[in-house]
């Protein structure tokens, strides 16, 4: 067994920024953790989910245990990035869960996510707020609106997966979380992992609104051996 040190890998969401994780990180780290939440260069029009995976093997150079935490729209480069490097674990907080040669415009009417109604207005920054980040402290939600980039990804492109990557696999959903509801989030899981998801209170937003909470599970799911390998 490997006294190496265990390297969570924080991939960010859509439009998002490692910043993202900044209050978990420092808590991660308390726990004895090498923690990374880099950047994913999303405002590169020549970079998507392949290019993002690729980023991120040379982020985590040559870890040798590496444990992966994606949220949103990182779901989709998690798969990916394990796909093409040994990773310990992935867990999924709040995220997309692609399915193979499914592109990323095609997973809301794949999912069912299109027809539910389940869309909300997000034309004022009050709306976005009140869809992603409505139990997060106004001042946290102020920057992170101030620090959304643009991302110019063409989402018409499949996902590289050929099928969900043998790794064990967790998935935490945000009973409070009105961007994906519980009940969608539920049935999804069951669909696409074939697991049942574990859930935590909180928001869209909740690595802002309950950092320690968060960091708590992923450290439970660290050191558990209860981890099931998903499936797609």
């Amino acid at each position: 067994m490997t006294d190496s040190p265990i390297t969570v890998l924080l991939i960010h969401g859509g439009g998002a920024s490692g910043w993202d994780w900044h209050l978990v990180a420092p808590l991660l780290r308390e726990r004895g953790y090498e923690v990374l939440a880099p950047d994913l260069p999303i405002e590169d029009p020549e970079s998507g989910i392949a290019e993002y995976a690729d980023f991120l093997v040379g982020e985590l150079g040559d870890a040798e245990r590496v444990v992966v935490v994606a949220h949103s729209y990182g779901g989709l480069v998690a798969p990916v990035l394990a796909a093409r490097r040994p990773v310990e674990q992935l867990i999924l907080v709040s995220a997309m869960i692609p399915a193979p040669g499914e592109a990323p415009n095609e997973w809301w009417a794949a999912t069912g996510y299109d027809t539910l109604g389940l869309a909300l207005p997000m034309e004022t920054e009050e709306q976005v707020v009140a869809a992603f980040l409505h139990d997060v402290p106004a001042e946290l939600a102020s920057e992170e609106l101030a620090r959304g980039r643009e991302q110019v990804e063409d989402g018409d492109i499949p996902v590289p997966l050929d099928a969900w990557p043998e790794v064990p696999t967790r998935f935490l959903l945000c009973r409070d979380d009105r961007f994906f509801p519980a009940e969608f989030v539920r049935t999804l899981v069951r669909e696409r992992l074939g697991i049942d998801p574990d859930e935590i209170d909180g928001s869209h937003g909740v690595m802002l609104s309950r950092p320690r909470e968060l960091a708590d599970r992923v450290h439970r799911y660290v050191t558990s051996s209860r981890a099931e390998p998903g499936r797609s």
